[in-house]
């Protein structure tokens, strides 16, 4: 058993990840991906299960690329969760839309430029995104087929694969949106192995839009390291603004 304990100033924060663990639990069921079991938890720490890592393989990745695809294939009703939780140690709003392109602006973008400290910075990304939201909101709305569980947070660390051949997913961020999300942020700091996009494409094939809507959805994801970790993160901000500002 693997004690994890609350780093995050949100007496919640354990609590929201456990249920994201439990929902990617069942999601997965038909599939061969893991995810660690919640024993206990409380405001300080959680009990689950602990995991021995070992190396990679592709074909470890190829499970967790056509357990992902199966996981996203699944049509959920609306975009958004029934509550919110948290992206790393910030909040991430949740609350629910009919329709993509309002969410992912509302409850990504605006709310993450929101948090930026530098009030001249933050204006000036704000009244970008004024600029062009119609643009945004109507492209995402046409090129998201539905809505589908995410994992929300999908970069290397937070997958391992076990000695015993297993791959595990772990630190979700759940919500039910684009699943194309989950492959942007996959690519963010490099990419996975060939083998899980492989085994993705061959279950459930990306858009043909993907590449437009790649540094978009990942414009999110810079916002929040921005705010989190500083400076370093500023360029990608600034590649994810121009991105939109582009369609």
């Amino acid at each position: 058993m693997f004690l994890k304990r609350n780093n995050s100033r949100f007496s919640d924060a354990l609590f929201c990840e456990a249920e994201g663990l439990s929902v990617l639990a069942a999601a997965t069921a038909e599939t061969d991906i893991s995810v660690p079991t919640v024993f206990s938890v409380d405001s300080c720490q959680m009990a689950l299960t602990e995991i021995t890592a070992g190396r990679c393989l592709p074909k470890q990745m190829a499970i967790l690329g056509k357990g992902l695809a199966v996981m996203h294939r699944k049509r959920q009703t609306r975009y958004g969760w029934q509550r919110d939780n948290y992206i790393g140690l910030n909040p991430q709003a949740n609350t629910v839309s009919d329709h993509w392109g309002e969410f992912f602006v509302a409850q990504r973008l605006r709310y993450q430029m929101s948090l930026i400290n530098d009030a001249r910075l933050r204006d000036r990304f704000q009244q970008r995104l004024v600029a062009c939201e119609s643009r945004l909101v109507a492209f995402l709305n046409s090129h998201c087929g539905h809505a589908s569980l995410v994992h929300g947070d999908l970069w290397s660390g937070n997958y391992l694969c076990g000695d015993d051949g297993r791959v595990w997913l772990i630190d979700p961020a759940v919500y039910c949106g684009d699943r194309e999300v989950d492959l942007a942020m996959s690519e963010m700091f490099g990419g996975f192995h060939s083998s899980f996009y492989q085994a993705y494409d061959d279950e459930y094939p990306r858009s043909e839009h993907y590449a437009i809507k790649r540094p978009i959805y990942n414009f999110y994801h810079y916002l929040n390291h921005f705010n989190l970790f500083g400076e370093a993160y500023l360029d990608g901000c600034e590649a994810g603004m121009r991105a939109i500002e582009d369609l």
